[in-house]
């Protein structure tokens, strides 16, 4: 069965690899990402092969963008069967246009309103899936200080904000697991230390040094689309995978009260900001 499939952060990295791979199925695929520039590359790649790809407008660190983006999908009036949320930034400093730590501001609160926004649609359709795609990092965040990520970037590198951002993904779709309803799926996952534009921003001594470990885009979202397509997890949610396998999150993303506030949190803040 063909399949509609919304992913963002498209135009690069194992996003693109994703998007190709599942519009090479014969699905049809929106791309959700900042510049159509950088993603008519991927749009025509993926209708030169025959393909279905459109374009939709999406700034995750402005959630104006994101109820916009939701938006132009909705009246489309067409299902939505899998929402793929793969965009995500490493390495950088600073606030998003919203007013939050640049990293959890932009890889969980832009990704949150996405999914509350489109969940409705998502409801109407069989074997719906929410795919989250975080990262190994979320093992080392000793937890979410809801202060700190709405101030700037304290730290030199990014990362500890970073490792903070993931953690906040494995909670969230926990959470989505519990309130989503029985015909939404939820899965959260890690796709290896990928040699992608998410380090872009990263010192390059430091990128250097991890490239040396990093795995292809193609061996990246491997993960990604067995979560978003494979009847073997058909009847999962909740849980976290990492290289086509369930794992054991670290114990604060197993904390339910920690993703229960996490999610009430973050409802309020994106009340506040309309």
């Amino acid at each position: 069965m063909k399949r509609t499939y919304l992913i963002t952060g498209a135009n690069t990295g194992i996003g693109r690899v994703t998007a190709e791979e599942l519009a090479r199925s014969g699905n049809r695929v929106y791309l959700a990402c900042r510049s159509f520039e950088r993603t008519r590359p991927v749009l025509d790649a993926i209708r030169g092969a025959g393909g279905f790809g459109e374009f939709l407008p999406l700034d995750l660190g402005d959630l104006a963008s994101v109820r916009a983006c939701a938006e132009e999908f909705l009246r489309r009036d067409e299902p939505l069967h899998v929402l793929i949320n793969n965009a995500g930034l490493a390495g950088q400093r600073g606030l998003t246009r919203s007013g939050f730590e640049l990293a959890f501001g932009t890889n969980h609160v832009g990704h949150f309103l996405l999914t509350k926004l489109l969940l409705p649609r998502l409801r109407e359709s069989d074997d719906a899936r929410v795919v989250t795609v975080a990262s190994r990092a979320h093992y080392r965040a000793p937890g979410i200080d809801f202060e700190a990520v709405r101030r700037p970037t304290r730290t030199a590198t990014g990362f500890p904000e970073y490792q903070v951002s993931k953690l906040a993904n494995v909670l969230f779709s926990r959470e989505l697991a519990r309130r989503a309803g029985p015909k939404v799926h939820s899965y959260v996952l890690h796709p290896g230390v990928i040699a992608s534009d998410i380090w872009r921003h990263v010192p390059w001594g430091i990128r250097h040094i991890l490239s040396l470990f990093m795995l292809s885009n193609e061996e990246g979202a491997r993960t990604t689309l067995y979560c978003a397509t494979s009847p073997a997890v058909r009847d999962q949610t909740g849980l976290y995978y990492d290289a086509c396998k369930e794992r054991t999150p670290s114990r604060i993303a197993l904390d339910d009260a920690l993703a229960a506030r996490l999610w009430e949190q973050s409802e309020r803040w994106c009340n506040e900001t309309v």
